[in-house]
């Protein structure tokens, strides 16, 4: 017996009609101080870095405007001066490239971050990078108008010496002239491409630790592809990006009639009640609405959401198909593979027409006979036009949805950066500089090697004492096997620390027999990272000893173990001379040689209990003590642990929240060896990411736990105060620990 076919009756009860997102994209700064003319914002950019950016620019409309080769003709028929400079541009030109242009970009985009959290404020980093963007959109026609004129000033040099290539430098200038858009938008295009590059490479996870979790919807609007154009319209850009809107009165397709027709389409659904086309664009500036709505086209049904989006893209196609417009759609996306090969021969908007019209489509295919190319591809793309129904069409229909939306969005973001260009002003003038300055009212943006010698002034500083446990032991052990102790420890910790020092701009106070203490010297004007960068830097010194006793264990000879203390003072140090030598006098060096300390007494107890943790700090002395002979034991003392561990003082781990984002981290209880009888309960643990230089980070681990109140007799703990000790956590088993991390290294 036949199967019988199985129908599936539809609900009778209306489809849940779904939410749409609402987005307007803008600009919006606060805290910031008007400038000179009380109307726009004052920013100065590095006169560096400017004049570098300049000549990248113009090295880009060189070569996509074809004339490198008009700098490259003999000198001997050139005129002096202007010419021969244009032609060492060239030659350098040659010389430079993309490479040269990203860590100069990087320098510029870095300084604009560390004076936005020099002066805690995100608006300044939004205020740097419109600015920056603006000098590029500004500098990009200044260069084509420069080059234009040293082109045209070339080919009458050449036309008056009867030069032989004088025809066909007329020419290239022509081609030059003619494509300005074409090349101004390639030029951008490159421009934009390294933006990208570097935002996702250092700028964001900078911008993340040194100022937090901040909204990225700003930042959003600089990734734009339309950011370097004029009004947004560009064939080419909306062939690649979205969508190859109509540019005539006389096209159904263009921007402004799709944009109607999909807020037609919104209100057809029931959207908007209450609403002015205004408001309800907002629902065009998200593409995920667009999926919401209609989906991608597939003709999937297997849920009640798949069937509603199918229904609604029924209703989405046949209000392009009543507007006469569908055929124009599936024509636009055919016409686009077509571009690489016709285009610029062949305007993109005949190109779309030649595959819906005949006429055109004859006068196409005689314009590549003329220039030599196949027409096989064009007509194959008219069949396909032609022959489009369907669930085709209906894929092309919701394409152009979610396309218009992304463009849409786009767009209106580009209008909210113009408005942002307006409200700035590149000072270039030394006397708008000077009053500006005088007046508090210059954002001055340049990078650590621009900055005055005026600037170099200290602060806070942070010092940083890694001592030897056991020296004494430890140099006897080395002696009884007739080895040189002072060999050792110099090959073994002076050197490999040594060699750490300029990596992070840490300079050497002094050294002991057993321990070396160093400063990080935080300048006015700089980054602000000191204390960050210390704990970077202690970590690494743990690190690389225990590398080092891996290697002296096998060869047989004692391992090293040390106890580094960091503390912040937020004040320069004082100095005294002894001849030409400077002395460094601080009180944060007696609290790192603090921090640094081991009691023997309190590691007897602690050693077999330690756990993954390699500080902690106990309370003797005090009412609730009692000494041997059984008096009150009236004197506080603290006393330390510190085997391969880094202590952090309360001011650094201050200093360190206002550096960078500190995010908690809620350890789970079951962790081995996250538990123990000297770990506080209410531990807390904060997660960081440091910026250390070149684009790289270092993730570090802090612990905060409570100081215990022990017996002095035999250290039994009697109650937990409300003082705080700080790890900075060395150990790699706390970084394996962490969400989603599977090495046992801190290194990102």
């Amino acid at each position: 017996m036949p199967k019988l076919p199985i129908f599936r009756l539809r609900s009778s009860e209306p489809a849940t009609r779904p939410d749409l997102q609402y987005y307007g994209p803008a600009l919006s700064f606060s805290n910031l101080q008007l400038g000179v003319d009380n109307l726009r914002y004052d920013v100065f950019l590095s006169p560096r870095v400017t004049a570098d950016l300049s000549f990248h620019l113009g090295r880009y409309i060189c070569h996509f405007g074809d004339v490198e080769s008009l700098f490259e003709i003999d000198k001997a028929f050139s005129s002096p001066s202007k010419f021969n400079i244009a032609s060492e541009g060239a030659n350098k030109a040659r010389k430079a490239g993309a490479a040269d242009l990203k860590p100069l970009m990087v320098s510029i985009h870095l300084a604009i971050l560390n004076r936005a959290k020099a002066e805690g404020n995100p608006s300044i980093d939004l205020l740097g990078r419109l600015a920056v963007l603006k000098f590029i959109r500004l500098e990009l026609h200044a260069q084509f108008a420069r080059i234009l004129e040293q082109c045209r000033a070339k080919t009458k040099s050449l036309d008056s010496l009867r030069h032989a290539k004088t025809m066909q430098t007329h020419e290239m200038v022509s081609s030059f002239q003619v494509r300005k858009k074409i090349i101004l938008r390639r030029a951008g295009q490159e421009i934009f491409r390294l933006l990208r590059e570097i935002e996702k490479e250092t700028l964001a996870r900078t911008r993340r630790s040194l100022l937090g979790d901040f909204t990225d919807d700003c930042y959003r609007l600089f990734l734009n592809p339309l950011i370097f154009t004029e009004d947004g319209r560009d064939d080419y850009l909306c062939a690649e990006h979205y969508y190859m809107f109509g540019n005539f009165d006389k096209d159904s397709d263009r921007f402004p009639s799709l944009r109607q027709f999909a807020l037609n389409f919104f209100r057809e659904l029931g959207y908007g009640e209450g609403m002015d086309d205004e408001q309800l664009e907002q629902a065009l500036n998200v593409p995920a609405n667009a999926h919401i709505l209609v989906g991608a086209g597939n003709g999937e049904d297997s849920t009640p959401e798949d069937r509603n989006r199918k229904d609604q893209l029924d209703v989405w196609t046949r209000t392009l198909q009543r507007e006469g417009v569908l055929a124009q759609v599936v024509a636009s996306y055919e016409a686009v593979p077509l571009l690489a090969e016709y285009a610029p021969r062949v305007n993109p908007q005949q190109i779309k027409n030649a595959l819906m019209f005949r006429e055109e489509a004859e006068r196409v295919e005689k314009i590549i006979g003329e220039s030599r190319l196949h027409s096989e591809r064009l007509f194959a793309a008219i069949g396909r036009v032609a022959s489009c129904r369907g669930s085709e069409r209906s894929r092309f229909a919701a394409r152009l949805l979610h396309d218009l939306c992304c463009y849409h969005r786009d767009l209106r973001g580009l209008e909210a950066v113009s408005a942002g260009f307006d409200s700035i002003n590149l000072v270039s003038d030394s006397k708008t500089h000077e009053l500006s300055t005088l007046n508090g009212m210059l954002y001055e943006f340049l990078p650590p090697e621009d900055q005055k010698p005026a600037e170099d002034r200290v602060v806070h500083h942070v010092i940083l004492k890694a001592d030897v446990r056991d020296s004494s032991r430890l140099t006897r052990s080395l002696m009884e096997k007739d080895m040189n102790a002072a060999s050792y420890f110099s090959l073994n910790f002076y050197d490999p620390v040594n060699k750490l020092l300029a990596k992070y701009g840490a300079t050497k106070v002094f050294l002991e027999g057993d321990a070396i203490i160093v400063a990080l010297l935080e300048r006015e004007g700089e980054t602000m990272l000191s204390v960050g960068r210390t704990c970077v830097l202690a970590w690494e010194i743990v690190n690389l000893l225990r590398e080092y006793n891996e290697l002296l264990q096998r060869s047989g000879l004692p391992a090293l173990e040390v106890g580094l203390g960091i503390s912040y003072q937020d004040s320069p140090p004082l100095y005294l001379m002894d001849g030409e030598h400077r002395i460094m006098i601080s009180d944060a060096i007696n609290d790192s040689d603090r921090l640094s300390s081991c009691s023997k007494q309190v590691r007897k107890k602690v050693a077999p209990d330690a756990g993954v943790f390699q500080v902690y700090s106990v309370l003797i002395g005090g009412g609730s003590n009692v000494g041997p002979s059984g008096e009150p034991a009236t004197e506080e003392m603290r006393l330390n642990y510190n085997v391969g561990g880094i202590c952090l003082s309360e001011p650094a781990f201050f200093k360190l929240q206002q550096e960078i984002s500190l995010s908690p981290w809620a350890v789970s209880g079951t962790e081995s060896g996250f538990n123990g009888l000297w770990v506080d309960e209410q531990r807390e643990f904060f997660i960081g990411t440091v910026p250390i230089a070149n684009g790289a980070f270092r993730k570090i681990v802090i612990r905060k736990s409570r100081i215990a109140q022990v017996d002095v007799r035999d250290l039994t703990i009697l109650h937990w105060t409300d003082r705080y000790y700080y790890e900075v956590c060395a150990n790699p088993a706390v970084y394996a620990a962490l969400p989603g991390e599977k090495s046992t290294s801190a290194r990102q």
